[in-house]
C-alpha cells in the first residue's frame, strides 16, 4: 500500500496547514476494532511464532480430489496492508491446485506490532544484524563510487542500506521473518506473489534463501520515492525533519488519527484503483481495522522514516547477476497513479524477469481490483516455469 506513504506528505502539509493549532494539543481517540480479524473466518485464521513475535496467515487447500498440487505459493501485501487485501485470490488460487497461503508481515495486519523502541532490545529479531552491507554496491555494478539510473525518478549513487533508526521494521527483517515461515511453515519450497512494497520483501527472500523460492511475481513494485537514492539532494533535509517531526512529536499521533478513518481510507483507496467502484466499505475494513490496532500508529510513523534499504531494481540487478536462477514476473496496473507502469519496460531487461503483464485501466493493488486477471497471470507464470 505504498500509496498511502506518498498521500501522508501532501495530506500532512494540508491538514497542518487547515488545523488550529490548539486542535493540535487533543489527539482524538481511534475507535477500536473488531476482535476478530475479518473477512476470513476465525478457522481460516493461523498464529505462528517467530522470534518471539506472532504472525497471522491464512491457508487455502487445493481441492481433495487432486493428486497432486501445483506447489506451494506464499502471498505478500504492501505498506498498510495485510492478509485480508489477498481475499478474492486465496480460495481461486488454491482452487487451481496450489497450497496457498497469505500472510500479515511483522507489523501489519493481526501480527505483532512491537513499539520500535522496544523491539530493539529484542535479540536476534532484527534481519539487518550480521549483514556485510558493504559488499552491496560492488555486488550490483562492481565500482562503489558509481552512480546509475534507478528508475524513471533520477540517478543517485550508492548510499547505506541500513535502516537509519536501526529498526527492526525493514526489508531484512522481514525476508528472514517470509522464508522461516517457508522452512516451518510451509514445509519445502514455494513461489511468491507480492504487491507494492511486499515486492520489495519478496525479492529480498529470493536473493537471502534462492533455495527455498521458486519464483517471484511482484505487482506494481514500490519504486520507494522517500528513499534517499530517489530524492533531490536538497528536499533529502527538509524530508528528513518532516519524518522526525511525525516519529518524535504529538503532530504524528495527531495526523495518523486523521488519516486512520473510514472517510480518509476510502478517499485513498478510490486514488490508487483504476476503477473506485471496487473500493467496497469491506474493503476499507480489511485496510483499517488492523490499522486500530494497539501499535499500529508507531510501526507507520517508523516505516515512514525508513529512507535507505534496497530499491527493486538493484535487487532484480542481483538476482540476475548472481546466477541463482530464481525467475521473476512483473504484472502492472496501467492506470497506477503512483507507480507508473511505464517502469515494467525498465525492469523487464534484467535477465531474471521472464514474463511481464500489464493489466489495462487497473490501479495499484491489481490482486484486489482486478482478482481474474491477476490469478490468471500467476497461474500462467508458474506454469511457464515447467
Amino acid at each position: 500500500m505504498n500509496f498511502i506513504l506518498k498521500v501522508c506528505v501532501f495530506a500532512a502539509v494540508i491538514l497542518l496547514a487547515s488545523t488550529p493549532l490548539s486542535a493540535l494539543s487533543t489527539l482524538s481517540p481511534l475507535q477500536a476494532p473488531p476482535a476478530q480479524a475479518k473477512p476470513f473466518s476465525p478457522d481460516k485464521n493461523k498464529y505462528w511464532k517467530w522470534r518471539g513475535t506472532s504472525m497471522r496467515y491464512v491457508v487455502g487447500n487445493p481441492p481433495k480430489s487432486s493428486s497432486t498440487t501445483k506447489g506451494n505459493l506464499v502471498l505478500i501485501h504492501g505498506f498498510g496492508g495485510n492478509a485480508d487485501h489477498w481475499r478474492r485470490n486465496v480460495e481461486p488460487l488454491a482452487a487451481a491446485g496450489f497450497k496457498v497461503f497469505a500472510i500479515d508481515l511483522l507489523g501489519y495486519g493481526y501480527s505483532s506490532k512491537i513499539n520500535p523502541n522496544e523491539a530493539k532490545k529484542m535479540k536476534g529479531l532484527n534481519g539487518e544484524n550480521g549483514r556485510d552491507f558493504s559488499s552491496f554496491p560492488q555486488k550490483y555494478n562492481g565500482d562503489a563510487n558509481a552512480v546509475g539510473p534507478f528508475g524513471p525518478v533520477g540517478s543517485t549513487p550508492f548510499t547505506s542500506m541500513e535502516h537509519p533508526l536501526e529498526s527492526v521494521y525493514n526489508f531484512y527483517t522481514w525476508s528472514e521473518q517470509l522464508t522461516s515461515f517457508i522452512d516451518e511453515v510451509v514445509g519445502g519450497e514455494a513461489f511468491l506473489a507480492c504487491n507494492s512494497i511486499g515486492s520489495c520483501v519478496g525479492l529480498q527472500a529470493a536473493i537471502d534463501r534462492p533455495e527455498v523460492v521458486k519464483g517471484v511475481v511482484i505487482l506494481d513494485p514500490s519504486l520507494r520515492l522517500l528513499n534517499v537514492k530517489r530524492q533531490n539532494p536538497f528536499f533529502v533535509p527538509l524530508v528528513t525533519i518532516f519524518q522526525k517531526l511525525l516519529r518524535e512529536t504529538f503532530v504524528g499521533k495527531w495526523f495518523f488519527s486523521q488519516v486512520a478513518t473510514e472517510k480518509t481510507v476510502s478517499e485513498v483507496l478510490k486514488q490508487a484503483y483504476g476503477d473506485p467502484e471496487q473500493v467496497s466499505d469491506e474493503l476499507v475494513k480489511c485496510i483499517l481495522d488492523p490499522g486500530l490496532t494497539e501499535g499500529a500508529t508507531e510501526v507507520f510513523l517508523d516505516f515512514i522514516s525508513y529512507s535507505a534499504g534496497p530499491l527493486p531494481e538493484e535487487q532484480l540487478k542481483i538476482i540476475s547477476m548472481e546466477g541463482n536462477s530464481v525467475p521473476v514476473g512483473i504484472g502492472w496496473g496501467t492506470a497506477d497513479p503512483w507507480e507508473p507502469s511505464s517502469t515494467i519496460d525498465l525492469y523487464a531487461k534484467e535477465d531474471c524477469v521472464k514474463m511481464t503483464r500489464l493489466f489495462d485501466g487497473v490501479g495499484h493493488c491489481p490482486q484486489d481490483e482486478a482478482p481474474d486477471a491477476v490469478n490468471t497471470f500467476i497461474v500462467d507464470f508458474i506454469a511457464s516455469l515447467e
